[in-house]
């Protein structure tokens, strides 16, 4: 238990430190904000303090701060230390820096960023690369949840019959109907209409899970301290180098929310265009990923200790061990609802994935948002195309492999272009880039050695998310260079790429005033 004290406690204290530090560095004040200097309706207008922070708080905790987690314990309680500090100088900086940078430049999302601070070349690059991300995790955040909720009616109707029955399979794609149907909704309407009085019960509902969970187990780890050590049995079904799973990349590719997410970076815009006041930002930004950083240590806590109760599982998808937690914490009932928590934010990222998506495009091609008609046009080809998405990831599991690889790594490709991005803008306006090069180094040091070390086919992260309807899938490890080369290759490559974000930076001195806004 005293590792994840230790790294609870990392957190809080944190936020209230190195959190005011880079809230120094950035200097929020009281300038106008775009919710009120470009108000419309539907994308920027002022919504309270609290619900900005929910919203984000949402947005950003997909299923990756439990599932995500769950998977990641196997590396170790080494998770519950690298959690919090990657958290504190990672991925909380990474989300304060793409809100202000945003804030500060008329609600421009991530592609807008990029082109300010990269150029043009990248940022053709980088925008059609976001906007194939943003399909996959729409399609992948209905898939999820759909999977989740037919699981959910097996189990019922499993009870009701003794065992003899399973959840026939109408009921998947009647889920995964209401969820794109919602999605749709929340991505055309303006921002406080649906996701704005949506958001404060789906956190409630969020929250109070996480929180059940944690008491339960803290309350049954003071009864057997065991449940929070690495047992004999764990350490036999650990991820280690020697079974092919180093830490370095595999456990920052796995647990991407809770330590650094960048797609978190597409969701902070959406918040950005509806704060009244800069100094927000902290709490906002910074604050809700912590927060989520709290959410994946509780997770982490509880994988550890199912894993010590029930060391098969660990061979197992982690899916199933979420269920196995909830049930033995919470009971039945309150399994049941926690799983919907899980559900929630699911469906919870994935609606604002679409509607970052549409803002972004909007952003790119110049279309006017403040109109229904336009809005619609817009989607409807995003429609179409997570619908085939969303069949084509059904075919099998190998189609559905494909989709849920693509997205993990891709999404630590945001993350370092975010930061490296954040750093060529600190760097423009002679303030301390280091705050942004050294995760964004790290993290781009990570994405190199993932795709030069381990190809494509590695189906890992799949296996946490197919268990629901119980097809199995083979992990399948073919390395292409050796762990070592990887590291040299990407070590080069790394310090190459934030020698070029300094020297960008220092170039554009000219173009960023002192106060981050953007002048042609």
């Amino acid at each position: 238990m005293l590792m994840f004290l230790i790294g609870m406690a990392i957190l809080i204290v944190g936020y209230f430190t190195y959190g005011k530090l880079v809230e120094k560095i950035l200097a929020p004040d009281d300038r106008q904000t775009p919710a009120i200097g470009k108000y419309d309706g539907v994308d920027y207008l002022v919504l309270p303090h609290w619900k900005n922070m929910l919203i984000q708080l949402l947005n950003i905790a997909g299923i990756g701060p439990v599932i995500g987690v769950i998977m990641g314990i196997k590396f170790g309680m080494i998770a519950m230390i690298i959690i919090p500090i990657g958290n504190i100088i990672g991925g909380s900086v990474h989300d304060f820096v793409g809100g202000m940078m945003s804030l500060r430049n008329n609600g421009a999302n991530l592609p807008r960023i990029i082109e300010k601070t990269t150029g043009r070349t990248y940022y053709a690059i980088f925008s059609l690369f976001m906007t194939l991300l943003l399909l996959l995790v729409v399609a992948v955040f209905i898939n999820v949840p759909a999977n989740l909720v037919m699981g959910l009616a097996g189990d019922s109707m499993k009870a009701a019959s003794d065992g003899a029955m399973s959840a026939p399979g109408w009921i998947f794609w009647a889920a995964v109907g209401v969820i794109f149907f919602y999605y749709i909704i929340a991505t055309l309407f303006p921002v406080d209409k649906i996701i704005g009085n949506c958001y404060p019960v789906f956190s409630a509902i969020l929250l109070i899970g996480s929180l059940a969970i944690m008491g339960m187990l803290m309350w049954e780890t003071i009864k057997n301290p065991a449940l929070m050590q690495e047992s004999e049995a764990f350490r036999r079904g650990m991820l280690t180098s020697a079974k092919g799973w180093p830490i370095t990349p595999m456990l920052f590719v796995t647990i991407a929310c809770g330590i650094l997410s960048g797609f978190h970076a597409t969701q902070s815009p959406i918040v950005a265009r509806t704060m009244r006041s800069e100094r927000q930002a902290r709490s906002t930004f910074y604050g809700m990923m912590v927060i989520e950083g709290i959410i994946a240590m509780i997770w982490a806590a509880a994988g550890l200790a199912i894993y010590n109760l029930f060391p098969t599982l660990m061979a197992g998808n982690p899916t199933v061990a979420l269920g196995r937690i909830t049930t033995h914490f919470l009971g039945s009932w309150g399994g049941a609802i926690t799983v919907i928590s899980v559900i929630i934010l699911a469906v919870t990222s994935g609606d604002t994935a679409m509607r970052s998506l549409r803002l972004s495009l909007a952003e790119m091609f110049d279309i006017g948002q403040s109109k229904l008609v336009p809005r619609v046009l817009l989607c409807i080809p995003l429609i179409v195309i997570v619908a085939l998405l969303l069949w084509w990831s059904n075919q099998n599991a190998a189609t559905f492999n494909k989709l849920w690889n693509y997205f993990s790594w891709g999404n630590q490709v945001l993350a370092a272009s975010t930061l490296m991005a954040g750093t060529i803008w600190l760097v423009a306006q002679k303030k301390f880039g280091l705050i942004t090069l050294v995760p964004g180094m790290f993290i781009t040091f990570v994405v190199f050695t993932y795709i030069l070390w381990l190809p494509a086919q590695h189906n890992f992260h799949v296996a946490a998310i197919c268990s629901a309807c119980k097809t199995p899938i083979d992990v399948v490890v073919d390395p292409g260079f050796s762990l070592n080369t990887a590291y040299l290759i990407s070590g080069a490559i790394t310090l190459l790429l934030g020698l070029l974000a300094v020297w960008r930076g220092r170039h554009l001195r000219g173009k960023f005033g002192p106060d981050g806004v953007w002048h042609d």
